[in-house]
């Protein structure tokens, strides 16, 4: 894979770089949590958006406990905080190899993640984010995937023109947005298929 025009290759991470939360990991925050999986995971998934946005930690539980109208001990809230952090950290191999041959070639690299701040943290100091010339969380910039200003923002930071820029991202909504402002957007399914795409888009 060589690069044959400057382009700049922005990847999403939960579920592209990052494996999603496994079986044993979700059972364990709901054995923590004592509340069902039918109740636990709506109630998670409802208030995530403003948790990536920047809504503190015991903030977002609390939120979650609410809707799941049940309460936690100071104790049960650091436990399942810490499983919810550490069951985002597991990453597929196949991307992360691919991510490494793409920066051995001297594409440039950006991470673009609708995370809360406890991940986006973990990240900043993780190796894996080592080919990444720029990082870019929700958290920080208070918007997240699929608004549009989030697009327009990283754009801005990278001087980078949709027509320059690649998006990979597990999702169709993100997916959509980002060709609608023109960038060249890939929906990611498996890490085959990516570098085929890369493949013909940087030669």
């Amino acid at each position: 894979m060589g690069v044959d025009r400057q382009a700049t290759v922005i990847f999403d991470y939960g579920e592209v770089i990052s494996l999603a939360p496994d079986s044993t990991a979700r059972a364990a925050i709901e054995r923590i949590s004592g509340v069902p999986a039918e109740v636990l995971w709506p109630a998670y998934w409802a208030e995530r958006g403003d948790y990536d946005r920047g809504l503190a930690a015991p903030e977002y539980w609390r939120r979650v406990a609410q809707r799941c109208q049940t309460t936690w001990s100071t104790t049960q809230l650091q436990e399942i905080w810490a499983a919810d952090v550490a069951s985002w950290l597991h990453v597929a191999p196949t991307s992360v190899a691919l991510i490494d041959r793409l920066a051995t070639r001297g594409v440039e690299l950006a991470l673009l993640s609708n995370a809360p701040a406890d991940i986006a943290g973990a990240l900043r100091r993780s190796p894996i984010v080592r080919p990444f010339s720029a990082l870019f969380f929700s958290c920080d910039i208070g918007l997240s995937k699929p608004d549009p200003a989030i697009y327009r923002h990283v754009l801005s930071e990278l001087a980078s023109s949709p027509s320059e820029t690649i998006f990979v991202d597990d999702r169709e909504d993100n997916i959509v947005t980002a060709k609608e402002l023109g960038i060249d957007a890939h929906h990611y399914t498996d890490a085959a298929e990516l570098e085929s795409f890369l493949s013909d888009r940087l030669g």
